[in-house]
């Protein structure tokens, strides 16, 4: 089949499509299918938002007070700019059969774990961008609404790009950690010779959000370019010991991470400290919280459980050079070694993208897509909701 995999991050900062084409055997059931799986890449693409629709989403995530009819109208919106995006796709990769497509859709909110509403326990998600419409304007079947499946199954509805790591970077004789950066950093850690539930995965912390919320703020500019801002400024040693104290970089995993955490308010807390500190030592220190997160995560909860070699990255974050050489000297004292998933075949930018593709192949066959030792689920769930033609 030929997939097309929808993606657009917490960073909101557009689209991501990669087309797919995966094979695998009609034969193979329960979670190892993944061994049985082939996937070849035949184009990727970001299209950028524009600053009108990044400002209707950035102010639609975590809003006290929202308009129903404009959330409605992004829903439907979005809907469009997707099928736009993969279109354009096909067009630069001359794709011209389309037979199915998986989008992640915007994420407005995430709550993975339940809180008390209305004398119940709730957990909630909610991924906008209307799959009916993508559907009518591709031709194609669209499966959308991952994330809800894995948590009526007990989940927290995230990490799902997991199934993704396990089926293309595991090995049989080297442990291998997958970092991704893009708004929020996450990681699987996959050991030699891995079965699906040896597979650890979760949330490590901020990625490029925080960064990106920074920059925004005092530059005016979306992201932080090759890291060129941070490498001109100074650690603040004194505030980036106070912000590794956050609880969450405590907590056990499986843990998600999010707007929720590291929005907008932790953004402005961060600016209330700066003091007279120069601007960019903070987007220095926002990026050496990043990695010292990522650093911290693997030496407490996946280096006791056994031995890793190589930490591959992707996602925006490996574009950042500063980052990429703080990453790699914290590594170098950890005995592992820095690659880039391009090494080994995934363009990084492609990525998540791919990961939602595959997800959708799995729910075409009626197979599960999540990795219930990495989203904490009590059983394998198929996920995602099937628009029609």
């Amino acid at each position: 089949m030929i997939v097309a995999g929808v993606m657009s991050g917490t960073s909101a900062d557009g689209i991501d499509v990669a087309l797919v084409h995966i094979t695998g055997k009609k034969s193979a059931r329960g979670l190892d299918f993944a061994s049985d799986l082939h996937l070849e890449l035949l184009g990727h693409e970001h299209f950028p938002y524009s600053r009108a629709v990044r400002h209707a989403v950035l102010n639609a995530m975590n809003a006290r007070h929202a308009s129903v009819a404009d959330l409605a109208r992004l829903n439907f919106l979005l809907g469009e700019l997707y099928a736009e995006a993969v279109t354009r796709a096909q067009r630069g990769a001359r794709v011209r059969r389309l037979d199915l497509v998986g989008c992640h859709g915007q994420t407005i909110y995430h709550q993975g774990e339940a809180t008390n509403y209305r004398r119940r326990k709730i957990a909630c998600t909610w991924q906008t961008g209307e799959a009916a419409v993508m559907a009518a304007r591709l031709g194609a079947p669209v499966v959308s609404d991952f994330r809800p499946a894995d948590m009526a199954a007990g989940g927290r509805g995230a990490p799902l790009v997991p199934f993704l790591d396990y089926a293309l970077f595991r090995d049989r004789r080297v442990g291998r950690i997958v970092q991704n950066i893009g708004g929020i950093a996450n990681l699987t850690a996959i050991p030699a010779a891995a079965k699906p539930a040896d597979v650890l995965a979760f949330d490590t912390g901020p990625g490029n959000m925080v960064i990106d919320q920074l920059m925004q703020s005092l530059f005016h500019k979306p992201y932080d370019r090759d890291g060129r801002t941070a490498q001109q400024g100074v650690l603040l040693k004194p505030l980036l010991d106070v912000l590794l104290r956050n609880p969450y970089f405590k907590k056990l995993p499986p843990k998600t991470a999010g707007r929720e955490e590291f929005g907008r308010e932790y953004t402005k807390g961060l600016l209330q400290r700066r003091g007279r500190a120069a601007k960019a030592d903070l987007i220095a220190t926002a990026t050496a919280l990043t990695v010292k997160s990522i650093s911290g995560a693997i030496k407490k909860f996946v280096l006791p459980r056994g031995k890793y070699r190589e930490l591959i990255v992707s996602g925006g974050g490996s574009d950042n050079r500063t980052m990429m050489l703080m990453l790699a000297e914290e590594l170098s004292r950890l005995g592992l070694q820095l690659r880039r998933s391009d090494d080994l075949g995934l363009p990084s930018q492609a990525k998540e993208a791919v990961a939602f593709a595959l997800l959708a192949y799995q729910t075409w066959h009626h197979r599960p897509g999540n990795i219930p030792s990495a989203t904490g689920a009590r059983r394998p769930a198929v996920l995602g909701k099937i628009s029609y033609v």
